[in-house]
């Protein structure tokens, strides 16, 4: 009787071999940059949604994390215009953005700043609501907010303030941008405890959380490959 051949293989040596196969789609060394348009059109998606999400925490008369909740802090305690103090308080965050990012992303930070501003004060002359329940409401402007702001990194911006060093803090030191900003959050939400009422500041929390989250799970470099 003849003896029966083992045609089985090492797993090492499978493993080996398709390791050598091509992928099916091959990722390519150097990006194809974003042209003109396609940064135009992500921006304005990103800006749009994230004027959205601020407008709906602002008419529940939350707060948030990052430099928009040192803003609606200061504009609650203050009575200034909410994107008034959000464009103002951006400004000395340029420079660090010009000096440890670049002439690029520094001008689109700028731009993205500005447009926001201004959407941020039209918006609610365009949208109001009768009736908005503070749970859904803070759910909607984490996710709305978390992916406006994947946005903008994407297209080699950020909305200013906390986001250029979170984003800077990522490429230096491989830090996760949502992290950088959930530390800041944490000291910011503290000092809330102190300025309003528990209830108020826990509904703000859990969008900022949302918010971060959004960011942290999909902000990778290693994944996306846009420039």
């Amino acid at each position: 009787m003849p003896r029966s051949v083992d045609f089985s293989l090492d797993r090492s040596i499978i493993l080996s071999y398709l390791d050598d196969m091509p992928a099916p789609v091959p990722i390519p060394l150097s990006p194809q940059k974003h042209s003109l348009l396609e940064d135009a059109q992500g921006f304005s998606i990103a800006l749009i949604t994230t004027a959205i999400g601020l407008t709906i925490i602002s008419q529940l008369g939350f707060i948030t994390g990052q430099t928009a909740g040192l803003a609606l802090v200061i504009s609650y305690l203050t009575g200034w215009s909410f994107s008034w103090v959000f464009w103002l308080i951006n400004i000395p965050f340029y420079v660090l953005a010009y000096f440890r990012m670049g002439v690029e992303f520094t001008v689109k930070s700028a731009l993205c700043v500005t447009i926001l501003s201004v959407l941020i004060a039209v918006i609610p002359q365009w949208m109001t609501f009768e009736h908005l329940n503070p749970l859904f409401g803070t759910v909607a402007f984490g996710i709305l907010t978390g992916y406006g702001l994947l946005g903008t990194f994407r297209h080699k911006g950020s909305l200013g303030g906390l986001g250029v060093v979170a984003l800077y803090a990522q490429d230096r030191f491989g830090i996760r941008a949502g992290y950088v900003q959930l530390g800041f959050d944490a000291v910011l939400f503290a000092v809330a405890f102190f300025l309003f009422e528990p209830s108020r500041v826990l509904y703000s929390l859990l969008g900022a959380v949302i918010l971060n989250g959004v960011i942290a799970f999909n902000h990778r470099r290693d994944r996306y490959i846009g420039e």
